[in-house]
């Protein structure tokens, strides 16, 4: 088989849905595993709000969930080189008790 060939074999044809498109906003994400898969859940929360909930789910297998890693990875230090270093909080400035009662042990 020709170079050519092979590159025309290796192309991806990827549609995206119009209410897809659009993307979800999330500050929060949620990262579980088992043996044999990631999930990641993602969810918006807004402060003084009592309930929140995941706006997402995407599930990975180990395997593909390395790959993702590595992509940001790259894709955070190319940011990073073009705009300068991302600041971390030291705390998530996300109230973990949703605006309602704390809770004490």
């Amino acid at each position: 088989m020709s170079d050519q060939s092979d590159k025309k074999q290796k192309k991806l044809n990827i549609q995206i849905d119009d209410d897809i498109a659009q993307g979800i906003y999330s500050n929060l994400a949620i990262l579980n595993h088992s043996q044999s898969e990631f999930v990641l859940d993602f969810v918006n929360v807004m402060p003084g709000s009592p309930k929140s909930k995941v706006r997402s789910r995407i599930i990975l297998t180990p395997q593909h969930a390395k790959r993702l890693l590595r992509a940001l990875n790259d894709n955070i230090s190319r940011f990073e080189k073009n705009h300068g270093t991302i600041k971390e909080q030291d705390k998530p400035n996300i109230p973990m008790n949703f605006g309602g009662p704390t809770g004490e042990a």
